[in-house]
């Protein structure tokens, strides 16, 4: 079995997080996904009687009786102490999502108030590029990923009203668009510009083409 069969048999891998999350975000849990709840996000799943199997995190945003709650709910629980770790609990859950080397990761709950969380969450899309493994971040208005190459944008049932494409790096090259009301040829974009913002899909799906550079890929709704 070749390395893209073998990928394409794993599960996907659905993290939940303490940023915003909502009934928006019980559609998204399919049979034979993988769930992991990181600090908020395991309390939010074991309030709408989902299993996590894997919650873990500080837990500082929890309180001590939705901390029982969680053990009691999750197959395998992990703690970390709130001062001594390196990492947020959001990237705790990428790490041990990306070791089980899932077909997809989706994590939701990754935006929310704190900026500063949820552009690190935006930065873990670039950490999930070079292990080769898809992922999205996805909350009730955004959904977003990150291409190196080529990515090919669904958006069933018109659920985003736009799309728009702003780069990581600080230029991206070979810009082309196909199936967009504004397309692109061979364009470049250059960090801090905003001529990509706001395009629209001609129908359910688009290409994203690019040459170098890394470049976000935003899907958003007003409401």
């Amino acid at each position: 079995m070749d390395k893209q069969h073998l990928q394409n048999s794993q599960p996907r891998i659905l993290i939940f997080t303490g940023g915003t999350l909502g009934h928006w975000a019980l559609e998204y849990p399919q049979e034979g996904d993988i769930l992991i709840g990181a600090d908020r996000g395991a309390s939010f799943l074991v309030q709408h009687n989902l299993r996590p199997d894997l919650a873990l995190g500080d837990f500082d945003s929890v309180t001590e009786i939705e901390f029982a709650a969680i053990q009691d709910g999750a197959l395998e629980t992990q703690t970390c102490d709130p001062i001594m770790k390196d990492y947020s609990d959001t990237e705790l859950a990428f790490q041990a999502a990306v070791a089980r080397g899932p077909r997809e990761i989706i994590i939701l709950g990754a935006l929310g108030s704190r900026f500063d969380h949820s552009l690190a969450n935006v930065h873990l899309l670039r950490k999930a590029l070079q292990s080769g493994i898809p992922c999205r971040l996805v909350d009730e208005h955004n959904e977003i990923q990150l291409t190196d190459h080529t990515l090919v944008v669904t958006n069933p049932a018109q659920k985003y009203a736009y799309v728009s494409l702003l780069p990581l790096t600080l230029e991206v090259t070979g810009v082309t668009l196909t199936g967009f009301q504004y397309p692109l040829q061979d364009a470049v974009l250059s960090l801090g510009q905003s001529l990509a913002v706001s395009n629209i899909l001609r129908g359910e799906q688009g290409t994203v083409q690019i040459q170098t550079g890394l470049l976000l890929v935003i899907q958003s709704k007003d409401e």
